[in-house]
């Protein structure tokens, strides 16, 4: 009987340690803590560390190195009450680059609309089709942006699934409840939840998500044995992502493009000839307006 129940034990350890799809580090500070007892948040960081990496989020199994990196950090800026809070959160993704130990980063975002009411020891459950409490649909709603964006990147629309399970996190936010806590609805303003999920599905986005799966899969994967033909991949999904900017002017996701691979992209085509330098200059200058001086070091 011992041996029994020893082998079931081992068994479902084993299960357990191959079904989590994130691996996440969390921090959370607090510059104007007032009166809340600093051990709650503690506590909070430990019951968002179970909650998303102990999780099973999708039907796929996952290895241990496998696993997809992700950060959040946490910033409290008011203490509503000794149980509910306001914050900004910085979320982060990255996904690992074949043949090589960089890893390229996918989400870097910050989301300035975090509010929520969170009890010290209440754990958080999550069902896809119910509204929980806030914090739960927001975590759970980056979760799925982060999985859409993965997968996207592997193969061609292959994260559809996903942003659409974040779609119906969003869906299921009453209005009663979106209503006090912002970045769920389009009014809001231009930069929230409600946008990024509305452009990443939005039909005539579909060439921004076949330029993510091109970028990452047929140019990054592929760039330690042919860096040339990376850059030209590379370069050719700029001007048409310049091109679709030019259409549809203002889209959240644009931003968010540059936010994640803006750094990346400089370090890329410094390596790059005359033509591509001035090429990838002009264009992410014109998708990334607020920084185009960053896009000059390409040229240096």
């Amino acid at each position: 009987m011992k041996k029994i129940f020893l082998f079931v034990f081992v068994l479902f350890v084993f299960v357990n340690a191959k079904a989590q799809e994130l691996r996440f580090e969390i921090s959370i500070s607090t510059p104007k803590l007032q009166t809340v007892d600093p051990k709650v948040f503690d506590t909070m960081k430990s019951t968002l560390e179970n909650f998303l990496n102990n999780q099973q989020w999708t039907d796929h199994v996952y290895e241990q190195d496998e696993r997809i990196d992700c950060k959040v950090q946490l910033t409290i800026t008011e203490e509503v009450s000794p149980t509910s809070f306001k914050a900004e959160l910085f979320i982060q993704s990255k996904r690992p680059i074949y043949g090589s130990t960089y890893q390229s980063v996918l989400l870097s975002h910050v989301d300035k609309n975090v509010s929520f009411d969170y009890q010290e020891y209440q754990p958080l459950e999550f069902t896809r089709s119910n509204f929980s409490n806030n914090l739960t649909s927001i975590l759970s709603f980056y979760v799925y942006y982060i999985l859409g964006l993965d997968y996207d990147s592997f193969s061609p629309f292959g994260g559809e699934e996903y942003f659409q399970l974040a779609n119906e996190i969003l869906n299921a936010v009453p209005a009663t409840v979106s209503a006090i806590h912002k970045g769920w609805r389009a009014p809001d303003s231009n930069r929230n939840r409600y946008w990024m999920i509305e452009n990443i599905l939005n039909p005539r986005v579909r060439p921004y998500r076949q330029l993510w799966y091109d970028y990452h899969r047929q140019s990054l994967d592929l760039m330690e044995q042919d860096p040339t033909a990376g850059r030209t991949i590379i370069e050719k999904g700029l001007i048409e992502l310049d091109k679709l900017n030019r259409n549809f002017p203002n889209m959240m996701i644009m931003q968010m493009f540059a936010n994640a691979k803006s750094g990346e992209i400089v370090e890329i085509f410094k390596g790059g000839t005359k033509d591509e330098k001035k090429n990838v200059i002009q264009v992410m200058s014109r998708i990334d307006v607020a920084n185009a001086s960053r896009y000059r070091a390409i040229g240096r």
